[in-house]
């Protein structure tokens, strides 16, 4: 275990879970923390490193909003815009009411192609859909496209990955450039992430770790053939813990947004949760307390990957857990924010 400013009771967690994967936690840019164990690879016993590349899963959805939020600001769409007037593509059950700002918000209502209120194991949505054909926006569509609406629009917070799958091909559509084009040059580059991006499984960079799902016997396998084999505007792309970092300063100093369009993106707009003071704003989760704002954050779970990352607008705190392991990263995330 590699790490800088040992924190006893984190190093038990992390020991405890056998948690594999990257921790930073800085003030500013003040290092507070910084861990690294595990291995990015089992087979051949590479230990990660503090540069080394995960998953972030759905952690990625705020990429997609900055980039649906760019486009805003240049006056080529408005959160008001209808879905029917910016994808010219047929969705025949859909209420033609729905606006960017209902996708952003997971208020649409439309059908979801893995609804986390119905199905457990995304793995699943791979037995029948070979999960090496996904790898642009538009594959995702047969799965969802044609199905009726499951809320009315507006109606209630409903987690909704597909709502991002067409967030992504609006981007594209606007853009004229391809989704993970327009991210890597708009979003990573201008913020400084130079080791992120949305990679392919089949081909991955150099130091990037492989997620890895335990079984209850003790063994393991990767999760190739578990998850897309690209990521995109839902989930999937690929960075390091310094890199996202680098995301949130870019962020709070409105490098990737103006001031304006920044605090809209920040605006927590929905409540989601009936046991917590937690609202959804575009693409990132905001926690209150006594009518506060204490914290914007980000997460994503896929099998071999859980990532939680979250800063804290009062002390300047920027958290980033990355872990290749289906769990491990919430238990040690909640380790540091007690400290």
């Amino acid at each position: 275990m590699k790490m800088h400013l040992i924190n006893e009771k984190v190093t038990a967690i992390m020991k405890e879970i056998d948690f594999s994967g990257n921790v930073l936690v800085k003030r500013n840019n003040e290092l507070l923390q910084h861990y690294s164990n595990g291995f990015s690879n089992r087979t051949h016993h590479t230990l990660n490193n503090e540069q080394t590349r995960f998953g972030i899963a759905s952690g990625c959805k705020i990429f997609t909003a900055v980039a649906i939020c760019q486009l805003v600001e240049k006056e080529q769409l408005t959160f008001e815009s209808k879905l029917s007037d910016v994808l010219d593509m047929p969705f025949p059950h859909f209420d033609e009411g729905i606006t960017i700002h209902h996708l952003l918000t997971h208020t649409a209502g439309i059908p979801d192609y893995f609804d986390e209120e119905v199905m457990k194991d995304f793995a699943d949505l791979w037995v029948n859909q070979p999960m090496y054909l996904m790898r642009y926006g538009h594959n995702f569509l047969p799965l969802f496209q044609h199905e009726p609406m499951k809320l009315a629009v507006g109606e209630r917070f409903h987690y909704n990955n597909a709502g991002y799958i067409l967030l992504g091909l609006i981007v594209e559509q606007v853009s004229g450039k391809g989704f993970d084009e327009y991210v890597t040059e708009n979003v990573f580059k201008r913020a400084g992430m130079e080791q992120s991006g949305y990679f392919e499984l089949d081909a991955l960079p150099s130091n990037t770790a492989l997620g890895y799902i335990d079984e209850e016997d003790g063994s393991w396998k990767s999760n190739i053939y578990s998850v897309p084999v690209k990521g995109g505007a839902d989930g999937g792309a690929f960075i390091t813990v310094d890199d996202m970092h680098r995301f949130w300063q870019a962020l709070m100093k409105f490098e990737l947004l103006n001031p304006e369009m920044t605090q809209q993106l920040l605006t927590p707009y929905i409540h989601t949760d009936d046991d917590y003071d937690r609202f959804y704003g575009y693409g990132v989760w905001i926690d209150k307390r006594d009518d506060i704002i204490s914290k914007y954050h980000v997460m994503g779970y896929d099998p071999g990957v859980s990532f939680h990352s979250a800063f804290y607008p009062e002390s300047g705190v920027t958290s980033v857990v990355c872990s290749n392991k289906s769990e491990g990263a919430f238990n040690v995330f909640k380790e540091l924010e007690k400290l």
